[in-house]
């Protein structure tokens, strides 16, 4: 992709042209809308996050401490969207956001309530795997018999224990989020993918100039996001007895 954004046509050779040309322009132009479409993806995969993880986070530990009967049920309903095709999916969702942008508008963030539905797969699958590496149930009920409230046990005990699942959840979804075309083009929205399909029609070479700085976008998000999750290893500094060393 570099090399093809840096050849000269016909003529052979390689310069930087294009990236001058792009840079100086300031992205104005055809292509102020991509630096829309970038905010409208990164609030949209915030959006998706927080309504995966506020959603279904807690209803995978109330299933798991209080009604295990119904895990498999919550399984099926949460892997149920990966065998479903997209266009399928915006079929059934077309008279939802009928109704939705008659009540609060046809804003582009109503599409994090789609990505929540496509990326529920992914990141059930995440948090399910560190919740089967945890005893859950021994932990929450140790901290109620110590005298801890349920805000206590799931903020102080369970989501600290759950952190690299929710980090991989949040991963997948964020991925997912930014590299979505077929819903966001089926629904009439505008996000990062669509915009640079719209460039790719008028020049490509910048379109591909775009498509590796959303790359390199997406991995400086999930970094950040790994680097906020980081856990902190700090080797404590062992004073001998007296203080001498």
């Amino acid at each position: 992709m570099v090399e093809f954004t840096l050849r000269k046509g016909l003529a052979g050779g390689h310069d930087f042209s294009r990236w001058s040309a792009l840079f100086q322009g300031g992205l104005t132009g055809p292509y102020r809308q991509v630096l829309v479409a970038v905010g409208n993806s990164v609030g949209l995969a915030v959006g998706t996050v927080l309504i995966v993880l506020l959603l279904l986070v807690p209803t995978m530990l109330l299933v798991h401490i209080r009604f295990p009967r119904l895990r498999r049920l919550l399984e099926f309903v949460c892997i149920l969207p990966i065998s479903i095709p997209a266009i399928v999916l915006v079929v059934g969702l077309a008279p939802v956001y009928s109704v939705l942008s008659r009540l609060a508008g046809s804003g582009v963030w109503t599409l994090s309530l789609a990505y929540g539905i496509i990326v529920l797969p992914y990141a059930y699958r995440a948090i399910q795997a560190n919740l089967d590496a945890v005893d859950v149930r021994t932990l929450s009920e140790a901290a109620r018999t110590l005298g801890a409230g349920w805000g206590s046990v799931l903020f102080r005990v369970l989501l600290p224990n759950l952190r690299r699942g929710l980090l991989a959840g949040a991963f997948i979804a964020v991925a997912v989020v930014l590299g979505e075309f077929t819903i966001a083009s089926l629904l009439s929205r505008v996000n990062l993918q669509t915009a640079l399909v719209v460039v790719s029609k008028a020049d490509p070479y910048t379109a591909v100039i775009l498509s590796l700085l959303s790359l390199i976008l997406a991995f400086l998000l999930l970094l950040l996001i790994g680097r906020l999750g980081a856990e902190r290893t700090s080797s404590p500094r062992h004073r001998p007895i007296g203080g001498r060393q």
